[in-house]
């Protein structure tokens, strides 16, 4: 059973940065990726971005595109969102997963949830 701490979530001013991490407690399969996905409140939950343990192929939601970066460190299991230029509509819980390539955008593609961190943008 693969368990996903995130942190770094906190409260930041429009334009600001955070960098969101997710430690995996044990190496995922090689065919997986990992996922970030946020729930706002009121809303449904919605893919962010992904990348791929062996090739570090990403995938970025064309609202962050240009904002938001993924990357991973293989050798400690971690992967980080760093999220710049952020904005109000990005507060959301932002959680971390792992699941399957072929649908990285899919939340149920995914297997393993993290318990998320809030990320606050005021205004």
């Amino acid at each position: 059973q693969v368990q996903l701490v995130e942190s770094g979530g906190g409260l930041v001013q429009a334009g600001g940065s955070l960098r969101l991490s997710c430690a995996a407690s044990e190496r995922t399969s090689v065919r997986y990726a990992m996922g970030w996905f946020r729930r706002a409140p009121g809303k449904e939950r919605e893919f962010v971005a992904a990348i791929r343990w062996s090739s570090g192929d990403t995938t970025i939601e064309n609202s962050v595109k240009g904002r938001f970066t993924i990357s991973r460190d293989n050798a400690k299991n971690t992967v980080w969102l760093q999220m710049n230029s952020l904005k109000p509509e990005d507060t959301a819980v932002y959680y971390c997963a792992a699941g399957d390539p072929a649908a990285v955008t899919r939340s149920y593609a995914y297997d393993y949830w993290g318990q998320g961190t809030q990320v606050t943008v005021s205004s």
